[in-house]
């Protein structure tokens, strides 16, 4: 069976596969609270015929779904988590929550966890036409937004049978996804005091509010003195109470910090911590540390990338229809601000060539078209728990475009394209790309070893440590934490 015919099959189940992104679009649930979601694929792998293991590695969104026995075996990673306060109606080009406040697929998880899916589908029907050895597993994994699921499955050796894994993203282009991402830790501080009369007694108060805003006038000094491609972000989660008059007892404030590499985010926790610890000493309060989540930097892979590019650029790309140029047009006039497309690929271009070839292509409504494969180190400026993955076996993404050209992360404009027919069609493209990858590496398994081997080169000796603690739990983020 060849990829050809994979394709085809795969085109047979395009109902299928659509109705399945449309049910976790219409039920879109946070981190770790993604039961409807994953009992719908779930059921899914088991009508395909895959032997599914559920929950696992203690978390109860996580689950995978095997078929086939031997080596080499090949893993894809599928999301289905959605974003909070971002709930959209679908195909229209205009802001309109059918629920205000609700939650939304604004990153395309949807999307994301169905593409996986088909490439494991199409695995499949690859290993039972030719008798060949091998096992491909799809992964369930909950909480990519703000929990990191795969670093604590990665923390339970969920990963340590696989010889590679893949993955892709829903966005704005058809590319293989190079570039690093940054290691991230996420904490809860957590200060007491003692409440009191703010105009009666205020000298018997010891401000818990007081305490967080010194920690985080602390921390915005200390930007100064670390890398500068380090982030800190926070967010006040409870002030304490909303009566003034009060001196507040209890305010919490939670932080995620990034960099790099793991190795400069646990330096900058340690220097926040000893900011916190200050902030309490200043105030007379106490502080509480509650370590939330982590991930880890991503392990690139120029062998897997270059696999995956040339089946980009083997499989046909979708046909586009005038309503879709036409919907993504009117997607990309509702974007007040718009990034200046290209300008991060223009920067990591390697040649005069590519820089010309994306001049070229600037300022379509749907990049319908491959960018030329850029390898590069450098970090972007985002986190993904795919990192952790990619320390415990070669690992590597692709990017489709799903969504109109100028349409901006985590948005409401991602939630209205979520059942669209160009993210349906762009997510089964990236399914075929994927078992396409994986085919190639079934029959050249001399890719796996150069993958490896490239992997153990980068590494040069380190092996992976989960930057999350044993005894930390995931958090369903929507809940106290």
């Amino acid at each position: 069976m060849d990829k050809k015919t994979i394709s085809a099959l795969l085109d047979q189940k395009a109902g299928f596969l659509n109705s399945l992104s449309d049910q976790i679009w219409e039920n879109p649930e946070l981190a770790f609270t993604e039961h409807a979601s994953a009992h719908v694929l779930i059921q899914a792998l088991e009508q395909e015929g895959f032997q599914v293991s559920a929950p696992i590695a203690g978390v109860e969104t996580a689950f995978s779904g095997r078929f086939g026995s031997g080596k080499p075996v090949i893993g894809f990673l599928g999301e289905f988590d959605a974003l909070s306060s971002l709930n959209q109606r679908a195909g229209v080009s205009e802001k309109a929550a059918d629920q205000p406040g609700g939650c939304g697929h604004g990153c395309g998880h949807n999307n994301l966890g169905v593409g996986s899916l088909a490439a494991a589908i199409g695995v499949k029907a690859y290993l039972e036409a030719t008798g060949k050895p091998g096992t491909v597993i799809y992964y369930g994994c909950p909480g990519e937004e703000g929990g990191s699921g795969k670093a604590f499955m990665a923390r339970e050796g969920v990963f340590d049978e696989l010889d590679c894994a893949f993955c892709w993203h829903p966005g704005t282009t058809n590319a293989v996804t190079s570039g690093s991402s940054l290691a991230n830790y996420q904490i809860l501080y957590s200060f007491t005091g003692v409440s009191a009369h703010a105009a009666g007694a205020p000298h018997l108060g010891r401000s818990a509010l007081d305490a967080v805003e010194l920690m985080n006038v602390g921390v915005n000094f200390l930007r100064e003195h670390v890398i500068p491609e380090a982030r800190m972000h926070y967010a006040i989660t409870n002030s304490g109470g909303l009566s003034p008059n009060v001196v507040q007892p209890t305010a919490d404030v939670l932080y995620l910090l990034r960099a790099p590499v793991t190795s400069q985010v646990q330096e900058i926790y340690e220097r926040v911590n000893d900011i916190a610890k200050g902030a309490a000493l200043m105030t007379g309060t106490s502080v509480k540390v509650k370590f939330i989540k982590a991930c880890s930097n991503t392990v690139l892979n120029r062998v897997l990338e270059e696999v995956l590019f040339d089946n980009m650029n083997q499989i046909p790309l979708p046909n586009y229809t005038p309503e879709d140029y036409a919907f993504a047009k009117a997607i990309n006039e509702s974007v007040e601000n718009r990034a200046p497309a290209f300008e991060r690929l223009i920067k990591r271009a390697p040649s005069e060539e590519i820089i010309a070839f994306l001049r070229e292509h600037e300022g379509r409504d749907i990049n319908d078209f491959i960018i030329p494969l850029i390898h590069s180190e450098q970090a972007g400026g985002g986190s993904t728990d795919v990192g952790d993955v990619s320390w415990v076996c070669p690992t590597a993404q692709i990017t489709t475009a799903t969504w109109a050209s100028a349409t901006p992360g985590h948005s409401w404009q991602i939630v209205a394209q979520g059942k669209s027919p160009l993210a349906h069609k762009s997510t089964l493209y990236a399914g075929k790309v994927l078992a396409g990858a994986a085919i190639d590496l079934l029959e050249n398994p001399e890719l796996i070893e150069q993958a490896k081997a490239e992997k153990c080169k980068k590494l040069n000796g380190a092996s992976y440590h989960c930057p999350i603690p044993k005894d930390v739990k995931p958090t369903p983020m929507g809940k106290k934490m």
